[in-house]
């Protein structure tokens, strides 16, 4: 993991001088220890074209221009630039934007969670991220914007589950999200014509709990064996954890009659619901959860090389991922609360 430290005019005279002597930006980064990209911003910073004996001119480095710079920046909005002189801040929404792969408003619930009292609002943030005021951070170290709904379009390659009961027929009380035990269940899948592992995600409709199984095949057998494993560690409190589990209509969800019932007394532990063909919307929390999924798997990955440590480290950092849904807390600890409710 990266750490953070902000550049002294005294470090800007040492990078003159390295640059003088010939110094790469990498083996200035190395020498002074600071992140590579620092030292590019900086050199960009304190640029200016020289004009040399033979008239030609060439790109140099001021210490001074670089000091300056940094200087109208940080005065730009007098009073109304707040993090001049709160080096902790800085340093540790640096950290968690760049390392942790938060967004400003989930970084801004983090600090405020880890006892830092100084704070901005989430709009100042991004104008001081947009105006260049941190060393480290830039629009790019952004995880990617929310586009806007697109049109539901017809898959033409989506196989359908032969039988199993319609989301037509699911409670309307499921639908309010008010209580807890209903799921979602998907698949993410890696490489296409490469990867021959899947991902099995589950995300329970209150809370946003996420649960994600590395799958040896993509195929319906794969999938009840999951839940299988997932049966044996919850115990009998598997019933009133997993209530409903909604689905798409996709080949690997064809075995209704085994993602129900129950390995340990053939008894059904679950009831599952199908959603209308090539509707994926309905199963809205499922589609919202795997765009975090993507953050640290893109499309394209060879899920083969992966492994469960793995995909358990990415469900880790969802479930403790502060959301603004609920203002700014994790869907862990609401999970927990309500496993509390049925415990007690």
């Amino acid at each position: 993991m990266r750490s953070f430290k902000h550049i002294s005019f005294n470090d800007r005279l040492k990078i003159e001088v390295l640059r003088k002597a010939g110094h790469t930006p990498k083996e200035i980064a190395e020498i002074l220890h600071f992140h590579i990209s620092t030292i590019y911003r900086e050199l960009k910073r304190g640029q200016f074209e020289a004009l040399n004996s033979d008239l030609t001119t060439e790109i140099r480095y001021s210490p001074d221009i670089a000091q300056e710079y940094m200087n109208g920046v940080l005065s730009a909005k007098g009073a109304d630039l707040k993090i001049g002189n709160e080096k902790e801040f800085a340093d540790r929404i640096e950290e968690i934007i760049i390392n942790e792969g938060y967004s400003p408003a989930a970084a801004l619930a983090k600090v405020k969670e880890e006892g830092i009292d100084f704070t901005v609002c989430v709009t100042t943030l991004y104008s001081y991220i947009d105006k260049g005021i941190f060393y480290n951070l830039t629009l790019k170290n952004l995880p990617e914007k929310r586009k806007g709904e697109k049109k539901h379009k017809r898959k033409t390659t989506q196989k359908r589950a032969t039988k199993g009961e319609s989301i037509e027929n699911r409670p309307e009380e499921i639908d309010t999200r008010e209580t807890f035990g209903h799921w979602e269940m998907d698949t993410v899948v890696g490489a296409r014509g490469v990867s021959k592992k899947s991902l099995l995600v589950l995300t329970e409709r209150k809370t946003r709990k996420e649960i994600i199984f590395l799958l040896k095949e993509h195929t319906a057998a794969a999938v009840v064996k999951a839940l299988d494993r997932l049966e044996r560690k919850t115990g009998a409190a598997f019933r009133k954890i997993f209530k409903t589990i909604t689905v798409d209509n996709g080949s690997e969800f064809a075995d209704w009659q085994g993602i129900e019932r129950s390995k340990r007394n053939k008894k059904n532990r679950t009831k599952v619901y199908y959603c209308h063909p090539y509707s994926s919307w309905e199963r809205g929390s499922n589609e919202n959860q795997n765009k975090l999924v993507r953050r640290h798997i893109p499309k394209g990955v060879n899920f083969d090389d992966k492994t469960q440590g793995d995909i358990d480290n990415i469900a880790e950092w969802i479930n403790n991922y502060p959301r603004r849904l609920f203002e700014y807390q994790t869907a862990e600890k609401l999970y927990n609360d309500e496993l509390k409710k049925i415990a007690a």
